[in-house]
């Protein structure tokens, strides 16, 4: 490869994450919709193979499953608005809770006495407002709450044009072999992704129940919320897993005000994870999963640079539909190849 194709490829990477970057408003919640419709597909599929439902009519199970989707979104913004309100009017006990603790931490050591300590204390402790935070996250709900309305919004399109997206594809390809080719691609894409986010979403609900009858039973408040957002940060491979653990743990360390209670919180929920992420799911998720590690990562990387935490949750399907276009494509394959995590596209 020449100089002038490195610039021209250096050129074109550059300004289509650019474009990336500049229509994250637009694009996000179109392509959250696009994935959800691999969820909800699959789903309807699974539907179609339990007898009471398997009667059914195809677009009634995709209305069904279109209708608990939107039920569930509705009642997720519900749940983070009720504890945000929650966590509000329990700020204030929350820091002497704190406070306590870090005295009796710093008494046990001999240093409550010190000058240094005075200055630390002046320079950490006095200056933190918790209630400062609770402001910017109820500002943040409006735009969640329009991100989601997009997502069913445009989901509910796309559920209403994949009956007629075959027709469309031969008439757009302009011969029947190269539709049919297309559809096969399309095909398998939307089998892998699909049984991917099925089953990553059956392993996530796990561990959302595991978490919850955890922190129920060891008295953490809000303990709903918590499980809901363990389950959706699981979607992020690797990283995900260890963030959600980390907002019970602090919140048990600001509720109880003891580090043995916190450690106890910290080893329940990593025990959960370690058996959802270590038992359960290399025999459910089989080969949906077809990555290196090392892509993964730089995958998380990149599309959470340009998107955030949407980015992240979304890094995983959008890079391994990528993968089976390329290896469609003769020119691309061994690029395909370098990117699988058998070898096998």
């Amino acid at each position: 490869m020449d100089i002038r194709k490195i610039t021209y490829v250096t050129a074109l990477a550059l300004m289509i994450g650019w474009l990336l970057w500049v229509g994250r408003p637009v694009l996000v919640p179109v392509i959250a919709a696009l994935i959800s419709v691999y969820l909800l597909s699959a789903a309807a599929e699974f539907m179609g193979r339990v007898p009471l439902f398997g009667r059914l009519p195809a677009w009634v199970r995709h209305a069904l499953v279109l209708v608990l989707f939107t039920l569930a979104m509705v009642l997720l913004f519900l749940l983070l608005i009720n504890n945000l309100s929650q966590v509000a009017s329990a700020l204030p006990r929350y820091e002497s809770n704190l406070e306590a603790l870090v005295t009796r931490t710093v008494s046990a050591w001999g240093l409550q006495d010190e000058p240094a300590w005075e200055n630390v204390r002046r320079a950490t402790l006095d200056r933190i407002d918790f209630g400062q935070w609770i402001t910017p996250a109820l500002l943040s709900l409006r735009g969640l709450g329009t991100l989601l309305f997009l997502v069913v919004l445009y989901a509910a399109f796309f559920m209403a044009e994949r009956g007629v997206l075959a027709r469309k594809v031969i008439i757009a390809m302009g011969d029947e072999v190269d539709g049919a080719r297309a559809l096969d691609l399309l095909g398998r894409i939307n089998d892998r992704i699909g049984s991917y986010l099925l089953v990553k979403t059956v392993l996530n609900g796990t561990l959302g129940g595991l978490s919850y009858a955890i922190m129920l039973v060891l008295g953490i408040e809000y303990a709903l919320f918590w499980s809901v957002l363990i389950a959706f940060l699981n979607y992020i491979p690797y990283i995900g897993s260890m963030i959600g653990v980390v907002f019970p743990v602090l919140l048990s360390l600001a509720q109880f005000g003891d580090i043995w209670m916190s450690v106890w919180v910290m080893l329940s929920l990593t025990a959960a994870q370690i058996f959802v992420g270590a038992v359960l799911e290399p025999r459910m998720m089989g080969r949906a999963f077809n990555l290196s590690p090392f892509v993964v990562l730089l995958s998380l990387a990149s599309w959470g640079g340009l998107w955030g935490i949407a980015g992240a949750v979304l890094a995983v399907p959008m890079t391994a539909s990528m993968v089976l276009v390329l290896a469609e494509i003769r020119t691309t394959r061994p690029i395909a190849v370098l990117l699988s995590g058998t070898g096998k596209v």
